[in-house]
């Protein structure tokens, strides 16, 4: 009976220190758990935190391109109206040229 009880007493040791590696195990992972929960944590903040920025860099983007649009229209309609008046110009000066002439030509028909 003697032995049985050294064999049941080396089968309990055994289950004893099973026991303790896997509350070991345990407290292992629970610190990895932890640390993985602060990490996800972080990143959601960081996350949230360039979600605001992005969200404020594209409002500013959508103004900007706004503005850009209206410049674009404006100077569309400069140069549209710029145009009109080079032809203006050059048809005025035409004219003038004419007109010159004929003088010109009027004043040598009237000498001769």
């Amino acid at each position: 009976m003697t032995q049985q009880g050294a064999v049941l007493q080396g089968y309990n040791n055994e289950l004893v220190k099973c026991i303790e590696d896997l509350c070991l195990q345990k407290e292992e992972l629970n610190k990895q758990i932890q640390q993985a929960e602060e990490e996800k944590n972080k990143l959601q903040h960081e996350i949230q935190v360039l979600s605001e920025q992005l969200e404020c860099v594209c409002e500013n983007l959508a103004l900007k391109v706004a503005s850009r649009n209206e410049l674009d229209k404006i100077l569309a309609e400069t140069e549209a109206a710029y145009m009109k008046i080079l032809d203006s110009s050059r048809t005025l000066l035409n004219v003038l040229k004419k007109e010159v002439g004929s003088l010109k030509h009027t004043a040598e028909l009237k000498s001769n």
